[in-house]
């Protein structure tokens, strides 16, 4: 039974699970925070190298710019509290995604938290953030484009947000929903898919383990026969 190396995970359902329960969208985003703690240890005790977290898509945008104000603010008071702990847990964080369209104020505290976790060793947290898979592509090649070197799969991965990074072995997607929302699309063409019924704040531990547990099971040929 091989582990997974690399896990990614689409969170979905923050916003319908606050409604669910009588609360506001921004809520559920709040709750969330917890279930990523969770997740993240669970990966480390698991002994998964990558965990990559889709938490804010270049769609995410249309959202209503309140709810876009809050989830960002979320994200710099989350780096702010959580940085020392990072530092002391050694786990490494790395943003994936265009950056730059954010505050400047925000860009230096992911670029901080980026530079001082770099060298930690027990887990790399992947935090895709106003990223879209089908801008990736495009980024990539217009690179290749720019370098005047073949286009083929070698460079265009080369030149992906994730460079370096090995490909999903599983992709996870909370809140019973069955689409990949413009997340890795290029990466996930062998990840084993679970879909869970559960909202991301009502997903624990033991749903993960689950899901690992499972995975161990699969023969994965990637397109062969044995």
């Amino acid at each position: 039974m091989t582990s997974p190396e690399h896990v990614a995970i689409i969170m979905d359902g923050n916003g319908r699970w606050g409604k669910k329960i009588n609360k506001s969208r921004n809520f559920g985003h709040k709750t969330g925070i917890k279930t990523i703690e969770r997740i993240v240890n669970a990966s480390i005790e698991n002994k998964i190298d990558y965990l990559t977290l889709y938490t804010f898509s270049t769609e995410n945008w249309k959202r209503p710019k309140v709810e876009v104000k809050f989830l960002l603010k979320l994200l710099e008071d989350y780096i702010d509290n959580k940085l020392n702990e990072f530092i002391k847990n050694k786990v490494k964080i790395k943003f994936i995604g265009d950056i730059y369209k954010f505050s400047k104020k925000l860009i230096n505290k992911i670029k901080k938290i980026e530079n001082l976790t770099s060298f930690n060793p027990k887990i790399q947290v992947n935090i895709a953030l106003n990223y879209g898979s089908r801008q990736e592509i495009i980024k990539s090649i217009k690179e290749i484009t720019k370098k005047s070197i073949a286009i083929n799969q070698k460079n265009i991965s080369k030149y992906l947000y994730t460079s370096k990074i090995p490909d999903p072995d599983i992709l996870i997607r909370t809140g019973n929903t069955f689409r990949l929302s413009n997340f890795l699309l290029w990466q996930l063409i062998y990840t084993e898919i679970f879909f869970e019924k559960k909202m991301w704040p009502d997903f624990n531990k033991n749903d993960f383990n689950k899901i690992i547990r499972k995975y161990k099971k699969i023969k994965r040929t990637y397109g062969g026969l044995k």
